[in-house]
């Protein structure tokens, strides 16, 4: 017999280490590497992602994997769905002719790029990544999708941290995360 979701989701949760004063003091920071460990948890993972896309963006044709923890998720999902999944990197790591985004950082600036001919105008793309925090990358990730043309259905995170508001960043995307803190 298949687990629930509610038994999925808890064992997700299980997986999900927490670091105190990671990278820096003060930072709670959030591991994911014991669901890489876990065949169970990391299956949970790509079944939950799985059930929301099938109930909600059955139109999907591309998922879009952010660099690089949604390099671990997207491309099972993609396979699962039967669809295409594409890169979007940091600046200077993808050969070819690109398009860049560039943003900001809580100190600074950065660029991810994406092969030019990675979509075609109009697709249909579900943005995916291991963490939703200020939401800068998920951002300008969807900011390359416009310069494609693509339509964004939305982004799926496995952890999204609430106090530090991505969410509002990304309106008006559905954003669709496993575990909350």
């Amino acid at each position: 017999m298949a687990a629930s979701p509610e038994c999925k989701l808890q064992l997700v949760r299980d997986h999900i280490r927490p670091y105190q004063d990671f990278p820096k003091k003060g930072i709670l920071f959030r591991d994911i590497c014991p669901i890489l460990k876990d065949p169970a948890a990391l299956t949970a993972v790509i079944d939950l992602f799985e059930e929301e896309v099938r109930r909600n963006y059955q139109t999907v044709e591309l998922i879009v994997g952010l660099d690089a923890r949604g390099f671990l998720f997207g491309p099972l999902l993609a396979q699962r769905l039967g669809v295409g999944f594409i890169l979007v990197r940091k600046k200077g790591k993808l050969p070819g002719t690109t398009l860049s985004v560039e943003y900001n950082l809580e100190y600074g600036k950065a660029e991810v790029e994406i092969q030019e001919d990675a979509v075609a105008p109009g697709q249909k793309v579900l943005l995916i990544d291991d963490l939703l925090a200020t939401g800068g990358t998920l951002f300008a990730a969807c900011e390359l999708m416009k310069k494609q043309q693509a339509e964004v259905l939305g982004c799926m995170v496995v952890i999204e941290l609430k106090e530090l508001n991505g969410k509002d960043k990304l309106k008006p995307q559905s954003i669709f995360s496993l575990v909350q803190y």
